[in-house]
């Protein structure tokens, strides 16, 4: 993310020289035309890499933008002066080369950044991207007939298979999985929720709204901190189409509360002839000791519970590519899978390549628990982080940025909407820049290096945490501190 232009900055006043001599009409007049710009540009050798339809139109910009500063007074001659301009040109080519997706050393120590992409893919995920995007692959194909085949066959065999599901079906992501299924099997009917359970996600998007979008009328019961089972039974009457639990994986009330879990609701939903939908959100695949001491429901569990269909993301805690996996009876999951919105809503082919290679390493759990990254730095324990947060350390102090370097220990959270009340002990690495370091012009600095570095700031240090930094990552984060002190 280095600028291409680095020498260019606007020119300074020039002694006395007034700012505003000419009226705003005279300033119009005087600025450059496109064409005495554009051989400017010519004749920078910082803007010789740029291509000419980048440059033409980051001069249009900033041209557009004096315009509108003449007219409303505040701008002066040297703002319309070639070399300024430019200048402008070359910072607006610098952020827009900044808002492309690179890649970023996570130092914050939140393994499901949504603001970083959440989880991080396995190598496996990432070499059988590589393998299917390189060129054809068999999306839509069935080799061994070598007619037309259904998308993601083999993906919904895995799912099947580790889950113990009838069916299976994968679009782009919860919310989507969500609306497809409110959409599907409760289409102009209601669908009943408890108040408690009417979540927000990221990005203000909200429960009643998905409800909406999907066309089910939602029919809430109970209060924020308490719903009973007789709250539900009482809710259902003619109308009624489908129960639905919500999971609520990005908070949790705790106190004095109380809500029916999944096999009471299943089993009041069958009692009635209704359908059970669990939203389960996060999505931990696997019975397994670390979701137990999380205290976090499984997708297998909920299945054993009874729910019909169960949603869950593919980005959390499974640790794969964004998608909205639902599961459950075949003839509920065919009648999503004919709806025209699944079609809109279906996952391509480099999502499908990678969720194949996560589930597959859920075939053997101790390798998935090795080489998933989240599962990975969920699972790293305490000593371990603190000899690599030590390690780093003796790193830091040879790449020889100033002031001190510490090892503390602190907490790290899942993040992503996910385990909100299990904080994770953890190693950070305590920074103490030297005197007349501006913390906000570092961590800036740091944020817009190669490679890019997010980290925490905290009582005018700089901390990173080792939970969420790969033993390969090491050697790129002391260049980059190095280069961020430069």
């Amino acid at each position: 993310m280095t600028s291409p232009c680095p020498s260019h900055e606007p020119p300074p006043d020039k002694g006395d020289r007034p700012q505003q001599p000419r009226d705003g009409a005279g300033l119009l007049a005087g600025i450059p035309s496109m064409t005495l710009l554009l051989q400017a540009a010519e004749q920078d050798a910082g803007l010789a890499s740029v291509p000419r339809p980048v440059i033409s139109a980051a001069l249009r910009e900033a041209v557009s933008a004096l315009r509108r500063r003449v007219q409303e007074g505040s701008a002066t001659e040297t703002d319309c002066e070639a070399a300024t301009i430019l200048a402008s040109a070359c910072e607006l080519i610098d952020t827009r080369r900044n808002q492309r997706l690179v890649r970023v050393i996570n130092a914050t120590g939140v393994v499901l950044h949504t603001g970083l992409g959440r989880s991080v893919l396995p190598g496996a995920a990432l070499k059988r991207i590589n393998s299917v995007g390189a060129g054809y692959c068999s999306l839509e194909i069935d080799l061994a007939s070598g007619r037309r085949g259904q998308r993601g066959t083999h993906l919904e065999r895995l799912l099947r298979e580790l889950t113990g599901a009838e069916a299976a079906l994968v679009v782009n992501n919860n919310a989507a999985a969500t609306m497809l299924a409110l959409r599907g099997l409760a289409r102009g009917k209601e669908v009943i929720v408890s108040r408690g359970q009417l979540i927000e996600i990221g990005g203000s998007f909200r429960l009643p709204e998905v409800m909406v979008a999907g066309g089910a009328t939602l029919r809430e019961i109970g209060t924020t901190n308490k719903t009973h089972l007789r709250d539900y039974e009482t809710a259902i009457g003619n109308e009624t189409a489908m129960i639905m639990h919500v999971h609520t994986s990005n908070y949790r009330v705790v106190g004095f509360s109380e809500s029916p879990d999944t096999k009471a609701l299943s089993e009041l939903a069958h009692r009635h002839g209704l359908l059970m939908f669990d939203d389960l959100g996060s999505g931990a695949l696997l019975d397994d000791e670390l979701w137990t001491a999380a205290g976090e429901p499984t997708v297998v569990e909920s299945l054993r519970r009874g729910a019909d269909v169960v949603s869950f993301s593919g980005d959390k805690l499974l640790g794969g590519p964004q998608a909205g996996i639902l599961l459950g009876r075949r003839e509920i999951l065919d009648t999503l899978r004919r709806d025209p919105m699944a079609r809109a809503l279906r996952i391509d082919k480099l999502t499908i390549a990678a969720l194949e290679a996560v589930l597959e390493l859920y075939h053997e759990p101790e390798r998935a628990n090795r080489e998933i990254p989240l599962l990975a730095a969920l699972g790293e324990s305490p000593a371990s982080l603190k000899r690599r947060a030590e390690a780093l350390v003796v790193l830091l102090r040879a790449a020889g940025p100033s002031g001190s370097f510490t090892v503390q220990e602190d907490e790290s959270f899942a993040g992503g909407g996910s385990l909100p009340a299990w904080p994770m002990p953890t190693a950070v690495v305590r920074w103490q820049p030297g005197e007349g370091v501006s913390l906000d012009d570092l961590t800036r600095r740091l944020r817009l290096g190669e490679p890019s570095v997010l980290c925490r700031v905290h009582e005018g240090a700089v901390y990173f945490d080792l939970r969420t930094i790969s033993e390969r990552e090491c050697d790129p984060l002391a260049a980059a501190i190095s280069a961020a002190l430069t």
